[in-house]
């Protein structure tokens, strides 16, 4: 495959994750609303995710898990317990405690954490226009979520919605971790063997949490729209936005991919125009026209040292 067409295809697939995520709370917004209690939902998804990996493994490649060396099992595990564990129970419990705006506003962290994770982990170079990138794309997102809140924010630093905050920040900042800790193993496996197991090691990780809240489901609850609901979260926000985003690894720098996240509020915000009943407003342009200045210095910006 032709690098020209790598880098297309590994862009493709971050727009598509960054619509998915953006539809997500349009969609899936009623799936945790008694339904489903929040550790289940994880286990529900990971469990589900997991199953639709272990389908594609003829599609895989022949790399054995038991014939690769040690420290990349190992290293496997390590990616399961920030990227999936540690990344998806932090934000559901951080999202009992605060509200959506707050954790919207701690995931624009993401992409900053994964700048600094790629400098500590794998030495990887902050260059000037990464940072002005990371920095027009923080800008942006901030004024859209802020926008959004009527500029209100007074809530912020309260006690418990603090206490949320802090973890969604720390949901944030693990995935940044996993994005870095995975990108060498992208260089070495295929992709889909790759993800596979580290969706199998999540099972079993968010399993002594979620399991338990399985037996508390009241399925009496459960109707078309929240059946459809979770179908929409274990195929779109879990399987097919951890599968784009390891394709992307396997070409560009993790500091890219992180990028990306900045165009979550922004589709999510589009998408409310034509399905949310809300209007546009200058607001969402300002924003737009930030979130795109930065994925561009990122990702395209001086190519040759930026991607």
């Amino acid at each position: 495959m032709s690098s020209s067409r790598a880098l297309f295809i590994a862009h493709f697939a971050l727009l598509g994750v960054a619509i998915i995520y953006g539809s997500s709370f349009l969609i899936a917004k009623g799936a945790m609303q008694g339904a489903v209690p929040p550790r289940a939902f994880i286990q529900f998804r990971v469990t589900g995710a997991a199953l639709l990996f272990w389908a594609l493994s003829p599609f895989s490649g022949k790399d054995k898990f038991l014939s690769i060396p040690i420290k990349d099992r190992l290293l496997l595990a390590t990616c399961a317990a920030f990227g999936v564990t540690t990344n998806m129970l932090f934000f559901f419990e951080g999202l009992k405690m605060t509200t959506p705006v707050n954790a919207s506003i701690m995931m624009v962290s993401g992409p900053i954490a994964v700048l600094v994770a790629g400098a500590i982990l794998v030495k990887e170079r902050i260059t000037m226009p990464k940072v002005l990138g990371i920095l027009l794309g923080a800008l942006g997102a901030f004024w859209l979520i802020f926008s959004g809140a009527g500029f209100d924010l007074s809530g912020l630093f309260e006690s418990d919605v603090a206490k949320g905050n802090f973890f969604v920040l720390i949901n944030a900042s693990s995935y940044a971790v996993y994005l870095v800790l995975i990108k060498p193993l992208m260089s070495k496996y295929n992709a889909l063997f790759v993800i596979r197991w580290v969706f199998t090691f999540g099972v079993l990780f968010v399993l002594p949490f979620g399991g338990p809240q399985l037996l508390e489901i009241d399925w009496s609850l459960w109707d078309s729209s929240i059946v459809w609901a979770v179908v929409f979260v274990i195929i779109g926000t879990t399987f097919l936005t951890y599968l784009g985003n390891i394709i992307a690894l396997k070409t560009l720098h993790p500091a890219t991919v992180g990028a990306y996240i900045y165009l979550q509020p922004l589709f999510a915000s589009l998408l409310s125009l034509y399905y949310g009943g809300e209007s546009w407003n200058i607001h969402m342009l300002i924003g737009g026209i930030a979130i795109f200045s930065g994925v561009y210095f990122v990702s395209f910006y001086r190519r040759k040292i930026a991607v």
